[in-house]
């Protein structure tokens, strides 16, 4: 079980990915709709998320931003990076993601990178 902090600015995606993780025995500790709403929680849990998934495309502060200050506070976080633009996959990983899954994909697959990335 991996404790996990959902970003993105797609309500949808939130209630898709909480649903199906939950069902897969994962707790949703918590969600944000934009990047600067992402550091600003983060910054604030105690204890911190194992993993994040982070959106690439938000208003206020984009994924790879939100990234690189995420790995700030804590370099331990694993950070899941998702967008539909394959080119920034480069960039995702540079700022310190462990994963980058391009959109869209299927719910098994990003269950599968989680239980990979917490069996790591």
């Amino acid at each position: 079980m991996a404790r996990i902090f959902i970003v993105d600015d797609e309500p949808s995606l939130h209630e898709l990915y909480s649903t199906f993780l939950a069902m897969n025995g994962h707790e949703i500790v918590a969600d944000a709709y934009d990047g600067n709403e992402a550091v600003k929680m983060f910054g604030s849990m105690d204890p911190p998320p194992e993993i994040v998934i982070m959106d690439h495309r938000m208003p206020n502060k984009n994924g790879i931003e939100a990234t690189k200050e995420l790995r700030g506070i804590n370099s331990n976080v694993k950070i899941i990076l998702a967008s539909a633009d394959d080119i920034v996959k480069d960039s995702a990983l540079e700022a310190g993601a462990c994963r980058f899954m391009l959109k869209p994909f299927n719910v098994m697959d990003l269950l599968a990178e989680i239980e990979e990335m917490v069996g790591a």
